[in-house]
């Protein structure tokens, strides 16, 4: 299963070993104190139920009708600040409802306040990936369905004129991938003078994916007086940039500390040979059938290859990463959701901000080159209280991928099966390599 790593977005600035380091006309002080300006919630309110958080009746009327009563404590601590006005950094583990700890507050204030021009949105959410930007709008799109709030979205690998054309019409919220975005600037087929709200959610897999100097390039697009929203599962040092960038004086809010994973998940790891992997798997899939299971390889090539040899095998999968077109990485995920495939084998790049609630399984075919991306594979079950299995297969060249994961984690993985390989027998590690960009095509698939 060997080959490239999936970087997914062709799109993408240069990776952060070559960002320029030069100072951002819109730069600020960004987060304060050693820890970011940690804030406790706000105290006075009892903020158990949405009411007391003091959002609009018909919010609350359309989360009632998705039978949502109760926030979540990313929610109950970040929706306040957010209505307040303060720039937020939000850490939190996958899962924990940080969509709509900005979505709901972020439509509240769109409410009421005027009508946008064309090609001039008032808001922007920004997002790594082309599923994460539709798992947004498609959240939104069920909070703004009896509202008079106009959601769209625009990612790359769908037809860059029917979106200049959804942009001609007036949008409150623009949902977005940065490389596409950035071709409609240039284009002038939108503009963002009036996006007085700006959000970035995976920020961390932002700047994993080398979208910092992208960032940058929109930021000046962007007017200066502008309440930012920066949402992340894990804290690198490179968040420290971000944030000086992108926030003034903000609120940071969490509910776990960053890298931790889901109480709710089981982990253990499983030592193997790498040629044994796929035989490995193919035995925890079929003492699960009938569960969905999430399967995560670090190539491209190895994706689709391990999927096919599943599907040789009897079981029914399907795969995405960078190498599918959206239409097809959108019926794939339609599938599994609807339970006619139980396995999607998938990169991730790919798999990034998915929400199916009914992933029971999330296997690590193969550990990731950066460890942070461990914390957001397995949150990919679990989610929403429920509980789920992640399992680590490790191959003895992978010792220290794992050393790194336990690391971050705190904590040493439990031992499902197989045997540790012997300090000698590890293949030495230096520092992990960031996935590199190809400057090709680099906007194309985001």
């Amino acid at each position: 299963m060997q080959g490239a790593p999936d970087t997914g977005s062709h799109d993408h600035a240069r990776g952060l070993a070559g960002r320029d380091a030069s100072p951002h006309p819109l730069q600020s002080p960004g987060l304060s104190g050693p820890q970011g300006g940690h804030v406790p919630p706000l105290k006075g309110n009892d903020l158990t139920n949405f009411s007391s958080l003091e959002l609009h009746g018909s919010l609350i009327k359309a989360l009632e009708a998705q039978g949502i009563t109760e926030p979540t404590p990313i929610q109950t601590q970040a929706i306040p600040h957010i209505l307040s006005g303060r720039d937020v950094m939000g850490l939190a583990q996958t899962g924990t409802g940080k969509t709509a700890a900005f979505g709901l507050p972020l439509v509240h204030l769109l409410m009421g306040r005027g009508k946008a021009a064309p090609k001039a949105p008032r808001a922007l959410i920004l997002a790594p990936t082309r599923e994460l930007v539709n798992q947004i709008a498609d959240h939104l799109g069920k909070l703004t369905a009896d509202m008079p709030v106009s959601v769209a979205t625009v990612v790359g690998g769908a037809s860059i004129s029917n979106q200049v054309r959804r942009l001609s019409k007036p949008t409150d919220i623009l949902v977005a991938t940065p490389g596409r975005l950035i071709d409609l600037l240039e284009r002038r087929a939108v503009t963002l003078g009036d996006a007085s709200r700006l959000v970035l959610d995976e920020a961390d897999q932002m700047l994993d994916m080398g979208f910092i100097q992208a960032l940058r390039r929109i930021a000046r697009h962007l007017p200066e007086s502008r309440q930012t929203t920066v949402f992340s599962a894990t804290m690198p040092k490179a968040m420290a940039e971000l944030a000086g960038t992108y926030l003034r004086d903000p609120v940071r809010v969490e509910v776990s500390p960053p890298g931790r994973t889901a109480d709710k998940v089981e982990q253990t790891v499983h030592f193997t040979a790498q040629g044994d992997k796929a035989r490995l798997l193919e035995s925890y899939l079929g003492d699960h059938r009938g569960e969905l299971a999430l399967v995560f390889t670090r190539t491209k090539h190895g994706a689709e290859k391990l999927m096919k040899l599943l599907a040789s095998w009897g079981f029914e999968a399907a795969s995405i990463h960078g190498n599918k077109s959206q239409g097809q990485r959108e019926r794939a995920l339609k599938a599994f959701r609807d339970g006619r495939v139980q396995v999607l084998v998938a990169t991730d790049v790919a798999a990034r901000g998915l929400d199916i609630p009914a992933v029971r399984h999330v296997y690590n075919h193969d550990l990731p080159e950066v460890p942070e991306a461990y914390v957001h594979r397995i949150g990919r079950t679990a989610r929403a209280g429920a509980e789920g299995n992640a399992v680590a297969f490790c191959a003895p060249a992978e010792i220290g991928a794992l050393r790194d994961i336990e690391k971050i984690l705190g904590r040493p993985l439990t031992v499902g099966g197989g045997v540790a390989p012997a300090p000698a027998a590890a293949a030495p590690r230096g520092k992990p390599r960031r996935p590199r960009s190809r400057p090709r095509n680099r906007r194309a698939a985001a």
